[in-house]
């Protein structure tokens, strides 16, 4: 059946060593962790008719039918397209399925994720379900922003923060993960993903190295007046935008903190130390407070999916960014 990761062990044993079942878990944590690996090993587990302390069999009608994915008692629920909305109909679905009587005599077990996808509506109509579950069904709900959740959702689940592993333990994973990278590369990629081993080979399989060293030479363009604005914002179009707010979010605190501590060793990553410490040394610190608290906000309304023009949010962040520096 599914195998863990070896940062989730002292965790599984934990979960899977529980003599009685909350009826809903809700498992939290960074992206790029394993929370929904170790959720589908979770559900595996209560569902099989002989589990081990250890796992599920494998092996009996339960494993075997889960495994085919026409488990009658298991229900998965997810946005119809990446990146939308659970929708309230969906939930509804869900809910006829909770009230229903299991059909091999055990549980019943929903796996929700992400859950803070859920819009209002959709969030509202599962509260009665995770209130009173009916029968012997158990809720897991995987969420990787715990602060969109209503407080209702959160306080009916047993709340279960997920490890983010150290950092000697995710790089000893992605040498296997990522054999064909150098170590160099795999410490950079997990920098980039924020400590997050899963998230750092989706980066990579996406280009993100090649998608960072294009941002960091047209930065340096912009700052030279060697490009526009709006010529950069034409070129970054295929780059994902949270992951340019994310290092533009992360570059402004980078300037702060230098501003602050004068500490060359928090630069962060070395493809940008000289233009952090450029900036630093020639921008107003109110300046970059106000563009950091901008693109704080800005980044939200792209997590929240709003419905926004890239091009004109990416010319406008570029204006900002290159009139950081005052001249002198």
């Amino acid at each position: 059946m599914a195998e863990g990761y070896p940062w989730q062990d002292s965790l599984w044993q934990q979960l899977a060593g529980r003599a009685q079942h909350a009826h809903a878990y809700l498992l939290h944590g960074p992206a790029g962790i394993g929370k929904r690996a170790l959720a589908e090993r979770l559900m595996a587990h209560l569902l099989c008719q002989h589990p081990t302390s250890q796992d599920a069999c494998g092996e009996c009608k339960s494993c075997l039918l889960l495994k085919a994915g026409s488990h009658p008692d298991n229900y998965i629920l997810e946005p119809e397209e990446a990146d939308k909305a659970i929708k309230v109909d969906q939930v509804r679905d869900l809910v006829s399925f909770v009230v229903q009587t299991a059909q091999m005599g055990g549980r019943k077990v929903v796996l929700i994720e992400p859950v803070e996808s859920m819009n209002i509506n959709a969030a509202n109509a599962l509260l009665k379900s995770l209130e009173e579950p009916s029968g012997n069904t158990v809720l897991l709900l995987v969420s990787h922003q715990t602060s969109r959740l209503l407080p209702t959702i959160k306080s009916r689940c047993v709340q279960q923060a997920c490890p983010l592993p150290s950092e000697a333990m995710s790089l000893a994973w992605l040498v296997s993960a990522l054999p064909d990278c150098s170590e160099e590369e795999r410490i950079e990629l997990l920098t980039l993903a924020a400590g997050s081993p899963l998230a750092a080979v989706k980066l990579q399989a996406q280009g993100v190295r090649e998608q960072r060293a294009l941002v960091v030479e047209g930065v340096k363009k912009l700052l030279k007046h060697q490009q526009s604005p709006t010529q950069l914002a034409e070129e970054w179009k295929t780059i994902p935008m949270l992951l340019l707010f994310d290092w533009f979010c992360d570059w402004s605190s980078l300037i702060l903190r230098y501003q602050l501590t004068q500490d060359e060793a928090g630069l962060g990553l070395a493809d940008m130390r000289k233009v952090i410490q450029y900036l630093a040394q020639k921008s107003a610190q109110d300046k970059v407070l106000n563009i950091q608290d901008w693109i704080l906000a800005q980044r939200q309304k792209v997590m929240s999916k709003a419905n926004l023009n890239p091009a004109l949010l990416l010319e406008a962040l570029l204006v900002q960014w290159v009139s950081l520096p005052t001249q002198k």
